[in-house]
């Protein structure tokens, strides 16, 4: 049945992971929720999810690298639901090697659905919400849209390619007047099928660097700063929040930390079973859905005790978020000089 109240959504990416579980959530508040991924089977139990959780689903296939398919998918939210409140750009894919081991079709490849993805998601948004002077895009990033780190060149760059053409975009509607709003989400490691997803090269199979969260953490911060979008972007885990901060402080130190750590830090033992999901979903017609955790459940944190103050910024809690990146920073130099 209809939600007669709730916002209409568009989550991109929203067949697994930080993109599924943010649909769910999305779901528990009413909202209509238009899923757009490449994985039917992933998005056929993605619609499941969002009507038992109390929203309306609207299923729809779409490659996000695809400007001309983003903006049918657009136009067949709008024609389905009337209009778009809050459009959600998650999608993404990565190669898991060393920067010389990526070919360039690769490269472009991730280029193209993890940066261009978020373009064209946000030029299909601004084409519908700036007509009727509102909306929000929430453009979901990582530590690793200001902190490179090995193995993940390709995706580092579309992070920090998102993060200044987000940037730029804020300014231009600051300025314009618009009630449009855009916000970014800066995420630390998560629980999500991508480490088995991803193309690797590596010995080991990829893993997330510790501390790893759930990703209904993300859910519910993607969820509050979709509602409260003036604010330019939330950092959710401490882990984010020290990560951020001493790269601002002593990047070169951070540097020379991961360059020691950074490439057992991203593998397990254990062989890399997947072709990866760069050119076909992993959850196709062939494949099985995934759902949105990954294989990490036991070692994975279901709440950010940093996220909720950021959600409830007070002098207090910005004291604390700080002191949390000083003490990271510490801890940091510390483990370099040893």
């Amino acid at each position: 049945m209809r939600t007669q109240h709730g916002r209409v959504v568009v989550v991109t990416g929203a067949s697994g992971g930080v993109g599924r579980a943010t649909a769910r959530a999305f779901a528990a508040r009413g909202d209509r929720v238009a899923l757009l991924a490449r994985g039917r089977e992933g998005l056929a139990a993605a619609a499941d999810e969002v009507q038992r959780a109390g929203g309306e689903a609207l299923v729809v296939p779409v490659d996000v690298a695809d400007a001309k398919a983003v903006d049918d998918a657009a136009q067949q939210v709008v024609d389905a639901f009337g209009h778009i409140d809050v459009w959600v750009n998650v999608a993404f894919s990565g190669v898991f090697a060393p920067f010389t081991e990526i070919t360039p079709d690769e490269f472009r490849r991730v280029t193209e659905v993890s940066y261009l993805g978020y373009v064209f998601g946000t030029r299909a948004a601004l084409h519908h919400m700036l007509p009727r002077d509102r909306g929000t895009i929430v453009q979901v990033g990582s530590a690793l849209a200001y902190r490179g780190i090995p193995l993940q060149s390709a995706y580092c760059g579309a992070k920090h390619a998102i993060q200044g053409f987000n940037e730029s975009l804020r300014c231009e509607l600051l300025h314009s007047g618009t009630g449009v709003r855009t916000t970014m989400v800066q995420l630390p490691a998560m629980n999500t099928p991508q480490f088995d997803w991803v193309l690797s090269r590596m010995p080991g199979r990829a893993r997330p660097v510790a501390p790893v969260f759930q990703p209904e953490v993300a859910a519910r911060a993607i969820v509050h700063a979709a509602s409260h979008a003036r604010r330019r972007e939330y950092w959710v885990g401490g882990s984010t929040v020290g990560t951020l901060l001493a790269n601002a402080a002593v990047p070169g130190l951070l540097e020379r930390y991961l360059a020691r750590t950074g490439f057992d830090a991203q593998q397990d033992e254990g062989e890399h079973g997947s072709p990866g999901n760069l050119w076909s979903p992993a959850d196709g017609p062939h494949g099985r859905d995934f759902g949105p955790h990954g294989r990490f459940d036991e070692e994975s944190h279901n709440r950010s005790a940093q996220n909720w103050l950021s959600r409830n910024r007070t002098r207090a809690g910005a004291a604390l978020a700080v002191g949390a990146g000083v003490v990271a920073v510490g801890r940091l130099a510390r483990r370099v000089r040893a």
